[in-house]
């Protein structure tokens, strides 16, 4: 009897890391953020992957999320020193 084939499936960690293609609806992130400015995209970006590549680190991925959003409000409300 011959041995199993085995799958190998190639995980590009540039362009398609495991944990951008984690999301249950498979979409990608990008795919939503690149129509929207920085911050905002950003603060989506860590809110759609909280925890997915580093599960002890969903606090943290929540917390610049909240980052990019106050940001956000600061450019809005003019609060920046150039």
């Amino acid at each position: 009897m011959s041995e199993p084939t085995r799958l190998e499936i190639t995980v590009d960690q540039v362009n398609h890391p495991k944990h951008y293609m984690a999301h249950p609806s498979g979409i990608e992130a990008i795919q939503i953020t690149r129509h929207m400015n920085f911050n905002l995209g950003n603060a989506i970006k860590y809110i759609w992957r909280a925890g997915l590549k580093d599960e002890s680190k969903t606090i943290q991925d929540l917390e610049k999320a909240i980052f990019y959003i106050k940001d956000e409000i600061n450019r809005l409300e003019g609060n920046y020193d150039n």
